[in-house]
């Protein structure tokens, strides 16, 4: 079974990328344009890890999703994906829970290895 991955990005160009570069992986790829539509969507989804914008419209920015996320499913793992990169917003990401962190602009590459560093290392401890 393919694991899933929810993008969070509120720019349809940026998911597209994140989709494209991730489905060649073999992952099944769902996209969310706010923080707000992945806390609707996320027990449909069900997803393995969520890439998560941090600046994003409506009532949650990526942080506050990520706690939200954290608390409802404890093991789901949430990678931050921002712009937003001085140490403050590092240790923000840490404070709700992220595990991971990566900053725009980013090579798909770097972010697929990311990606499969993470959910690899889920295998590895199941």
């Amino acid at each position: 079974m393919n694991k899933r991955i929810m993008v969070v990005d509120d720019q349809p160009d940026l998911r597209r990328l994140v989709r494209l570069s991730l489905e060649i992986g073999g992952y099944e790829v769902h996209e969310a344009a706010s923080g707000d539509e992945c806390l609707l969507r996320v027990a449909e989804v069900n997803p393995d890890l969520v890439l998560l914008d941090v600046m994003m419209p409506g009532q949650y920015d990526g942080f506050e999703t990520c706690q939200r996320l954290k608390q409802q499913m404890p093991s789901l793992q949430v990678v931050m994906l921002s712009a937003r990169a001085q140490q403050g917003d590092l240790d923000v990401g840490n404070l709700v829970g992220a595990d991971g962190y990566v900053t725009k602009p980013f090579s798909p590459l770097a972010l697929k290895k990311t990606v499969d560093e993470i959910l690899g290392a889920l295998e590895d401890s199941a």
